[in-house]
């Protein structure tokens, strides 16, 4: 019998509890036909492209099978004959991987990741974090910085306005 992986989208209002049982019938329709499914993965509701069907979400369910041609056949006329199926694809490939998908790995080390303690890296000896940048003078913080103008020179040589006292301003009565 020949290998093949199979990928179907369900529709985005399905539970993923009855998309995981429309896995199951089609998985049983293979089985009808002579075939078996060695791997059964669901891979959550995501976002599609582009609208299939006026969805904008899927429910991804993908199928290892070994099956005769027959099978894989009356799998995809199922599917066609079902509103509940947006998209499906089968893939003939040379062998069937026993482990996880890609998507699979990608989620149980997102998972890992999650449980880590967070460690924000090396601190000061003042519990702050190292500074990264200090700028083009170099570790002089004491000394005040001069702002330069629009017109070039520093804050202190350009004359400044006075400021209206408290009582220069209008009442409102």
């Amino acid at each position: 019998m020949r290998a093949y992986e199979h990928t179907f989208i369900a529709r985005q209002d399905l539970s993923p509890q009855q998309a995981q049982a429309l896995a199951e019938t089609y998985s049983g329709v293979v089985a009808e036909h002579g075939g078996e499914v060695t791997k059964n993965e669901y891979w959550g509701l995501r976002n599609l492209a582009y609208r299939i069907k006026k969805n904008r979400k899927g429910h991804y369910l993908h199928l290892n099978l070994r099956a005769p041609a027959a099978a894989i056949d009356e799998l995809e006329r199922q599917e066609r004959l079902s509103d509940d199926v947006l998209r499906y694809l089968t893939v003939k490939v040379e062998e069937l991987d026993a482990e996880p998908s890609v998507l699979m790995q990608a989620r149980s080390s997102r998972e890992e990741r999650s449980r880590r303690s967070h460690d924000d890296g090396p601190r000061g000896s003042d519990g702050d974090r190292p500074r990264r940048f200090d700028g083009p003078r170099g570790g002089d913080e004491d000394r005040p910085r001069r702002h330069e103008g629009p017109r070039g020179g520093s804050d202190e040589e350009r004359p400044r306005r006075p400021r209206p006292a408290a009582s220069d301003t209008p009442d409102d009565e």
